[in-house]
């Protein structure tokens, strides 16, 4: 696996964990039109320049350090785009940081989200070692029974109920990995 994690590619058997690309964006607009991911997401993409802003935050994020985002591509659908998963703000020095994801509508129920969040943890645990990663947290909202399953199968265990705050309208959940061999 390629040490750089600004431009390594994680993969899970068909998955390929890949930066997000300028032509990723009539997919990226296709992917925000689903209901069910637009109640779940604080950022909306629904136009070329929405489409266009979200991608350059995601390659600043990428370039500073401060996030990385990863296309989830399936190579045995001709490397149609099926999710997004991301690490936000691993701070050298921090002993943890926050993943989240999506997928689109028509990869739900195929374990796209539990394998690709996988491939992202196991990635992140190995190119943060040495900035002293330990912890990954996963929040999402209390009612979205689907990302607590998704958590579940990824090793995230639940840690507890987080109030709502500005911007999230109701309360979430907090589940949590540790890197394999730390204790908290």
């Amino acid at each position: 696996m390629d040490n750089d994690p600004r431009t390594t590619t994680p993969e899970a058997g068909p998955l390929l964990l890949r930066p997000w690309l300028p032509e990723d964006m009539a997919a990226l607009i296709e992917a925000y039109r689903d209901p069910a991911m637009r109640a779940m997401l604080r950022v909306l993409v629904t136009d070329e320049a929405e489409a266009r802003h979200w991608l350059r935050v995601q390659q600043e994020g990428r370039e500073s350090g401060s996030r990385f985002s990863f296309a989830v591509i399936d190579r045995d659908l001709d490397d149609e785009l099926v999710g997004n998963v991301a690490l936000k703000y691993p701070a050298p020095g921090s002993a943890g940081a926050e993943v989240g994801y999506w997928t689109t509508a028509r990869a739900r129920g195929r374990g796209v989200a539990p394998r690709a969040l996988k491939a992202l943890t196991d990635w992140a645990f190995e190119a943060f070692a040495g900035d002293g990663l330990v912890r990954l947290d996963l929040l999402h909202q209390a009612d979205n029974d689907a990302s607590c399953r998704v958590a579940e199968k990824s090793g995230y265990g639940f840690a507890e109920v987080v109030p709502a705050r500005p911007p999230w309208p109701r309360d979430g959940h907090r589940h949590v990995r540790l890197r394999t061999g730390h204790v908290r």
